[in-house]
């Protein structure tokens, strides 16, 4: 008897374990966390001072695709943002760079512009028209929302509207993002803001934080893999005089506090504060469909520009991070459920050392230093006037880009070949310019095959320029004297951390070469939905149980 009562209860319990199994078939919530400007390296040059419920508890259970590069250039952040949720390059996403020249209207394009909608929340117009309206795929957000006829909520934060919007994607609920301390957003998802956001904003939780110096987290003889805080090359935050610690957050003035906020650790934490908010208060991953809320973190590309990838700033806003990333996932596991959320953590690109810096340390010439664009486009103009006698003909320098203005260099009578050649030697002879191509020509350059595929994956026609110059490794095009920037096709640029975390997801790594596309199609298959339609990346398959 005794027997067969043993076997009942087992029997019972596994039929019972299967019946569960059998109900949890996704998770209540996925989580997209994007860290703006995150070199991979970062997981781990710093780790002797991460916690092991942060980034380590993420690489510990989770799954890390320890290679994942982007597959095209320019690397920047709304491309990036694109390409996780869509896993299509800009070819294909029509997102070329943040913002482009447009050569119908003979104006520049912004990439989540849009004046067909009206802000929500803010006054102010310049912050608030706002749309995914330029994106031409769906995302693994939209796909969600198609997949059970839009009964998954879908909602993107970011302090960037292109880091909010982007991710979110045609079908979301709402997106958020930052105008002079409150969270806003656009009549393309709502008339009005919901009253937990007012409510939200009525804290003026920015307010509070710029009360307070920004000081480094541990002694400061603890930030060994820092270059020292006084630079010369580092920017200072907006309203502030200095570059080093402490950051006397609260003498800067309140017409700057709340845009100097942007380049705090503490718009992290602001941040994530809100994420919870919006958990709560729309009841993510409360029912049986997943929901999807994508975050992206703006002050870690903020801060990263400003000081560079070798400052105490940027280690100690890493370190921070790392605490915030440890409460997010303690209050996910407590608000959703331990096993019943997927998170996944990544970037949209990474950044380059501060040439002053590489000057310093004798990687690059101390000549390494160039003219910000638009001194570039107007010196380009200055020689093509001399030389074929018409103004402006170079029509905007941007994303390494140069575009003409074909229409008036025809009606000047002018061979648009001829000026399209004399630009390619002006910048050929560049001594910091490695490689100068007509991009309706990157099939015939003599460049790199990798760097090929990676420029053909970048070029939209519709949006892309007429001619594309590829800097030498490490040289920078915009404000080096001070600070730094990423765009270009090299591995500190395009080497990004991607790990995957927590249901239905298999702990491990792989060093394979993976890429930023590759999420969306991870996701939907781990979702078993369809991916979404301009999709190029494959499954990361070792990530899936």
């Amino acid at each position: 008897m005794r027997y067969h009562q043993k076997f009942f209860l087992i029997t019972t319990f596994c039929l019972c374990s299967f019946a569960c199994l059998a109900q949890n078939q996704k998770p209540k919530l996925i989580v997209g966390l994007v860290i703006d400007q995150m070199r991979w390296d970062f997981l781990y040059r710093y780790s002797a001072h991460y916690s092991n419920n942060g980034f380590k508890r993420l690489l510990k259970d989770g799954f890390s695709a320890e290679n994942t590069l982007i597959p095209y250039t320019p690397t920047s952040t709304a491309p990036g943002h694109a390409a996780i949720y869509s896993g299509s390059p800009p070819a294909i996403s029509g997102i070329p760079g943040n913002e482009w020249f447009d050569k119908a209207t003979g104006k520049e394009s912004y990439c989540t512009g849009d004046d067909k909608v009206e802000p929500v929340g803010s006054n102010n117009a310049k912050a608030g028209k706002m749309s995914p309206a330029n994106l031409w795929v769906t995302t693994v957000t939209d796909e969600l929302r198609l997949s059970n006829n839009f009964k998954s909520k879908v909602i993107g934060i970011a302090l960037k509207d292109r880091g909010a919007i982007l991710p979110a994607g045609h079908t979301a609920n709402a997106a958020y993002w930052y105008d002079n301390g409150i969270w806003i957003s656009s009549s393309y998802y709502m008339q009005n803001l919901p009253g937990w956001v007012n409510d939200f904003n009525a804290k003026d939780l920015p307010g509070q934080a710029m009360r307070s110096d920004w000081k480094t987290l541990l002694p400061a003889e603890k930030y060994d893999q820092s270059s020292a805080d006084d630079e010369p090359y580092e920017n200072n935050i907006k309203g502030e005089k200095s570059v080093v610690f402490p950051h006397k957050l609260s003498s800067i003035k309140a017409k700057d506090k709340y845009e100097a906020f942007r380049t705090t650790p503490f718009a992290n934490s602001f941040t994530f504060e809100f994420a919870k908010a919006a958990i709560e208060n729309e009841a993510l991953g409360q029912d049986a469909r997943p929901d999807f809320l994508s975050i992206s973190l703006s002050p870690t590309d903020y801060i990263g520009h400003s000081f560079g990838p070798n400052s105490v700033e940027i280690e100690d806003t890493y370190l921070r991070l790392d605490q915030d990333i440890a409460g997010f996932l303690n209050y996910l596991d407590k608000q959703i459920g331990l096993g019943h959320y997927t998170l996944f953590l990544t970037a949209d690109h990474g950044v380059a050392h501060i040439p002053r810096y590489l000057s310093e340390h004798k990687v690059l010439s101390e000549n390494a230093v160039q003219a910000p664009p638009s001194d570039f486009a107007k010196n380009l103009n200055a020689a093509v006037a001399q030389k074929f006698l018409i103004t402006n003909a170079v029509s905007k320098v941007v994303n390494y880009q140069v575009y003409l203005d074909t229409q008036a260099i025809s009606q000047n009578g002018t061979d648009v070949n001829a000026i399209k050649q004399f630009l390619l030697d002006e910048l050929r002879g560049r001594d910091e310019i490695l490689y100068a191509l007509e991009l309706d020509k990157i099939p015939q350059a003599s460049v790199p095959a990798l760097l090929k595929d990676m420029l053909i994956n970048g070029y939209t026609p519709k949006r892309s320029g007429d001619i594309q110059f590829i800097y030498k490794p490490g040289y920078l095009g915009n404000n080096a004297q001070k600070g730094t920037s990423h765009g270009l096709w090299y591995p500190y640029d395009a080497h990004i951390p991607c790990i995957f975390y927590g249901w239905g997801i298999r702990p491990g790594s792989t060093h394979r070469e993976t890429a930023i596309t590759d999420i969306a199609p991870t996701l939907s298959a781990l979702l078993k939905i369809q991916m979404p339609n301009g999709s190029v990346g494959k499954v990361v398959t070792e990530a899936i149980k």
